[in-house]
């Protein structure tokens, strides 16, 4: 059969951050050919599948991928060469099995993920279809993009607590809009910023990383944008927060701006926060073993507001369960590389789905130009994307790729999700 594997091929390049990731070629019989590249997080959960780098090897002072990328070339090569292109859970399983290992530790997500991507890429073109349309079949939904302003906490250098700001354009007509208006936001913040005599170099997510250690003063600034860029607050622009809550937790409280706060008041504050400005979604409001402090946080914020897990599920079916049944979010958010295998993404998105959960599908902070995410987003009808801001070109090739897909969809797209963020 000319669409069984016959070529694995790997090497490492670099992200965003110059830092080595691992890049997959995939050649069927056929001469269909698939690429995939694997991105990298900053603020990591401790739960999320094990990212293998080369940390006794002085070379990128132990930032490398050379086992990770031998290991594509030797054991999983040897594993996956033979299996049928269109069988991604037949491939994924056989990864899974060549890993052996808890939490793919042994070869490495990031190996994993390389090829599971790679394959599925490879599919799409034996198919002759488009990546979104071969994953998701008639989906035609897209995403809300939710771009990342200001960065904060282990993404900047300066001294913000809160790890990423973003603006929400929820009253855009359709996605291309959307990108118009929130452009037309970012110049605005830029000179907003410039005129008061901050900085407007961008962290590593591609927002902006002015040199402010007030929360309420960001969220000022957002205002501010929004309005002097001619929009309204609340109907054509709302906010979003990832706080990396894990990040500010430890010994028993949360540091939140010089204060030490017990989890009921991290709840509180992030409540009052969401009350005094137009938030739709808190992403890890509490750190990622904090299960009564989300259960709370639902219950406690506005109704337009999400609440969003990252460290807390990790792109895991266990703990989205566990969440799920706890009612300790009403969103999971979906990196594939913190699990390591298109067919777990898929599962975890599809059982969020089934138990009245949003998903929002994102990238990572050490990315590549890579647009795989921007297809799955289409393909799964998530209505929801985190891809970064409007600068650096890691973070746009997603943006540009949605693009692309809405004017493939023409008058059959639909922006956004179906329901209200």
């Amino acid at each position: 059969m000319n669409r069984r594997i016959a070529h694995l091929h790997a090497r490492q390049i670099l992200d965003s951050r110059g830092r080595p990731t691992v890049e997959v070629e995939l050649i069927t019989q056929g001469g269909c050919y698939g690429r995939a590249s694997v991105p990298s997080g900053a603020s990591t959960g401790r739960h999320e599948a094990c990212e293998l780098r080369d940390v006794s090897d002085a070379r990128f002072q132990g930032h490398g991928v050379y086992h990770a990328v031998r290991h594509v070339k030797e054991p999983i090569a040897r594993a996956v060469i033979g299996l049928d292109v269109f069988d991604q859970k037949a491939i994924d399983a056989r990864l899974i099995e060549c890993d052996g290992s808890a939490n793919k530790s042994r070869l490495g997500s990031n190996a994993l993920l390389g090829v599971s991507l790679a394959a599925s890429r490879a599919a799409a073109e034996h198919a002759k279809q488009p990546l979104y349309r071969y994953l998701g079949g008639l989906s035609s939904i897209l995403p809300i993009p939710f771009i990342n302003i200001i960065n904060g906490g282990c993404h900047a250098s300066n001294d913000l607590d809160f790890q990423e700001f973003m603006i929400v354009p929820v009253g855009a007509a359709d996605f291309f809009e959307a990108m118009r208006q929130s452009c037309e936001v970012f110049y605005a913040l830029a000179s907003l910023l410039s005129a008061d005599g901050l900085s407007t170099s961008v962290g590593d997510e591609g927002g902006f990383a002015p040199q402010i250690s007030s929360v309420t003063k960001v969220f000022d600034y957002l205002c501010q944008a929004v309005q002097k860029a001619g929009y309204r607050l609340a109907d054509d622009f709302c906010f979003a927060v990832d706080v990396a809550a894990t990040e500010l937790y430890g010994d028993g409280h949360y540091e939140f701006e010089n204060k030490k706060l017990s989890s009921e008041e991290m709840v509180n504050t992030l409540t009052g926060l969401a009350r005094q400005y137009p938030i739709c979604s808190i992403e890890d409001g509490l750190a990622e073993d904090d299960w009564s402090g989300f259960t709370s946080l639902v219950s406690s914020v506005p109704t337009h507001t999400q609440v969003v897990g990252d460290d807390l599920i990790v792109t895991q079916t266990s703990r989205l369960l566990k969440a799920a049944r706890s009612q300790a979010v009403t969103t999971a958010l979906i990196k594939p590389n913190q699990v390591g295998t298109l067919t777990e993404t898929l599962d975890c998105i599809h059982t969020a789905h089934a138990h009245g959960l949003k998903t929002m599908i994102s990238h990572r902070s050490g990315e590549t130009e890579d647009h795989f995410i921007a297809d799955l987003s289409v393909a799964v009808g998530s209505g929801q994307i985190k891809t970064g801001s409007l600068s650096r070109s890691e973070r746009t090739a997603k943006y540009n790729q949605l693009i692309r897909i809405a004017e493939e969809l023409k008058d059959s797209a639909v922006y956004g999700f179906p329901a209200e963020v």
